[in-house]
């Protein structure tokens, strides 16, 4: 995707796919869910949910993302920011921005002054789109209510999230939501080979000032920036 920092950012590519599905999901997942063998009270809570995020014009969040794996030591921490209107956002994570107007994706990396510019394919599988989020989890999942922790005063409920297929890397998955707010607070991935990748939101901001160009990308604040075209 990106010639002169291949190397250095393919580990990355998948934290940036576990964040824009994580942030989207905030975002526009809540909408529709099976009754059908799924818990009641888990998904009384999700609708909950739901009903606050869909009141709100934008979104603003800063997030830390921690990737560990006992077994290949592993143990590495990023914090980054998003901002999400509708199904448009701006992802600022390891030094990368990444904008989604709705119809194209900019990645900008300024380290090596290249812009790449992509359309959204909604047949492409790997595609991070608002149908796919709500696809993803509306189908592919039996959710139950689990634990209550006390984080620092806050009840965080976690509702549990179990692929129901078996080719699925992810053995499951922990959503867990301020019983307050019924703002999500984490989101726990527990993979199949060890991986724990928690993301956590640090400030959760509604309806702030935004700029008329935050989703827009000006090719003129990045004159000598390389431009790379993928459609």
């Amino acid at each position: 995707m990106f010639p002169s920092i291949q190397n250095s950012l393919v580990h990355s590519n998948n934290k940036f796919q576990s964040i824009l599905s994580f942030f989207t999901t905030i975002a526009l997942f809540f909408v529709i869910f099976s009754s059908s063998a799924q818990d009641k009270k888990a998904k009384a809570l999700l609708e909950q949910v739901t009903s606050k995020v869909k009141s709100y014009n934008n979104i603003t969040i800063d997030f830390k993302y921690s990737l560990q794996n006992a077994k290949e030591n592993i143990n590495q921490d990023s914090k980054g920011n998003v901002t999400l209107k509708g199904n448009m956002y701006v992802l600022n994570f390891m030094g990368v921005t990444k904008l989604f107007d709705g119809k194209k994706t900019y990645t900008i990396v300024p380290e090596d002054e290249e812009i790449t510019i992509s359309k959204l394919n909604e047949n492409d599988d790997n595609a991070i789109t608002p149908s796919k989020m709500l696809t993803f989890f509306n189908s592919g999942y039996k959710y139950t209510m689990d634990i209550v922790q006390d984080v620092r005063g806050r009840k965080i409920q976690y509702v549990k999230l179990v692929p129901t297929n078996t080719k699925d890397q992810r053995k499951e998955i922990l959503l867990g939501i301020d019983i307050r707010t019924k703002h999500i607070y984490n989101l726990i991935e527990f993979g199949k080979k060890g991986t724990k990748t928690t993301l956590t939101v640090n400030s959760f901001k509604t309806n702030q000032p935004l700029s008329k160009n935050q989703f827009t990308f000006v090719p003129s604040k990045y004159p000598n920036y390389y431009i790379n075209k993928l459609d």
